[in-house]
């Protein structure tokens, strides 16, 4: 993993982590991601959003990868749930549904994102099911939601 040239650039805005991710300071991700994509990262894999359990925080985990230089890049952003974190989508296609899950199901919301909304459940779903806080309903538009899932195994 290749994280060196992103310290060398934002210094204090990003801390290399033990796995050799990088933690970015959310009020530079915009910043980041632009010389992320200037440095051949043309390929972005997946974006994971989690729960940190404790004070509101969750995060999101950002998979590059470079085709020209064939190395691969993971980024991290921790944050209060009610921030709103600047969208990629207009920098990588992809991240378009990527940031839609991330919403959908953990509550992140992205800023200059073209269509955030729901992308799995019912836009009038109550919550995001993720979320370790989460508590799954009893009724769902008058249907009972079951809690006892074991047959489904």
């Amino acid at each position: 993993m290749d994280s060196k040239f992103l310290q060398d650039k934002f210094k204090d805005k990003v801390t290399i982590l033990e796995n050799g991710a990088v933690l970015v300071d959310t009020e530079s991700w915009k910043d980041v991601s632009k010389f992320i994509n200037d440095n051949d990262y043309d390929y972005l894999m997946s974006i994971t959003s989690y729960d940190l359990e404790n004070d509101d925080i969750i995060g999101l985990a950002y998979n590059f990868y470079s085709t020209k230089s064939k190395k691969y890049l993971e980024i991290r952003l921790e944050f209060k749930s009610d921030q709103e974190i600047y969208s990629i989508a207009k920098i990588w296609n992809t991240a378009d549904w990527h940031e839609r899950e991330a919403y959908d199901l953990m509550g992140s919301r992205f800023k200059n994102h073209p269509d955030l909304k729901r992308i799995l459940l019912p836009e009038d779903w109550e919550g995001h099911p993720l979320r370790k806080d989460y508590k799954e309903p009893d009724f769902y538009n008058g249907m009972p939601v079951p809690k006892d899932k074991s047959y489904w195994e």
